[in-house]
């Protein structure tokens, strides 16, 4: 059994880890409020615009999109990462990474491979990894707005458009709650035709064409679309972050209990030992 030192050391040591685990999980809690509000004011809004695109595009060939909803055979694809830029969130990261490695390896098998990563940790894992990393942008949570995503979308929609990749891929976390947060392998471009089921027809007044308006909402589109993901993203870390917490400071606690009664045995067990050379010792000098 370890010594009295070795364990009083350990329980401190446990002690000290439970308090910072704590804190964190505060800290991620208050964190996860406000990105929970953002996406779920955004959402609303990015479902209406998708589903009047859908609407208005239903009528509209696909050369009449902009060139954002032409179809051509894929030969090159660009796989768009986000992660957080930092870690002690579970398996957040690992996900994604994992995730875009898959399409590479298996949908995407053969094909040409890029990729855009948003956040340190997909930044540092394919910069050392066979994959190509063209570029990276890991200060876009420092100050998340969409503004600041606007220029990332048009960068995506320019190579699109160029015809240097024929299928954009997003791969990120979707936020459902504070413990759950699902793997996305969403297609970005080129925007698909909507299915008959999703046509839902109105009774619209347009002005100017339908032409003009498609092509001005589909880049919008696009824009609200990489923002709404990086939202969700943003609100997954938070939640993902504040619940690695709270098991590791359920498990810090437990350790300590367990730390605490060994302690306790060690304890009981030096003074027996004591008591038992003390009467050994008094009857060796009465006999």
């Amino acid at each position: 059994m370890a010594n009295l030192k070795e364990i009083r050391n350990r329980i401190t040591s446990v002690g000290s880890t439970m308090q910072i685990t704590s804190a964190m999980k505060m800290v991620s809690a208050a964190k996860l409020k406000r990105a929970q509000d953002a996406i779920i004011q955004m959402r609303p809004y990015a479902n209406k615009l998708t589903e009047l695109l859908v609407n208005l595009s239903s009528s509209l060939d696909a050369s009449e999109g902009g060139g954002f909803s032409s179809s051509r055979d894929i030969n090159s694809v660009l796989i768009v990462t986000i992660t957080s830029n930092r870690g002690l969130c579970g398996g957040f990261n690992a996900n994604v990474i994992k995730s875009a490695v898959s399409l590479s390896n298996n949908t995407y098998k053969g094909k040409n491979i890029d990729i855009i990563s948003i956040g340190k940790k997909s930044s540092k894992f394919f910069r050392k990894s066979d994959l190509n990393l063209i570029s990276s942008h890991d200060d876009v949570f420092l100050d998340l707005s969409y503004k600041n995503i606007s220029s990332i979308a048009e960068s995506i929609m320019n190579h699109y458009l160029e015809g240097k990749y024929d299928k954009v891929v997003l791969v990120y976390n979707q936020f459902k709650n504070a413990a759950t947060q699902k793997i996305m392998n969403e297609s970005y471009l080129p925007v698909e035709a909507p299915s008959e089921q999703d046509i839902k027809v109105g009774d619209y007044i347009f002005e100017p064409q339908k032409k003009e308006i498609v092509e001005e909402l589909i880049p919008k589109s696009l824009k609200t679309q990489l923002y709404k993901a990086l939202l969700d993203s943003h609100a997954s870390e938070h939640g993902a972050r504040m619940t690695a917490m709270h098991k590791a400071t359920d498990n810090a606690s437990e350790l300590k209990k367990e730390l605490t009664l060994s302690y306790n045995k060690a304890r009981q067990a030096a003074i027996t030992a004591e008591i038992l050379e003390i009467v050994g010792g008094a009857e060796a000098l009465n006999g």
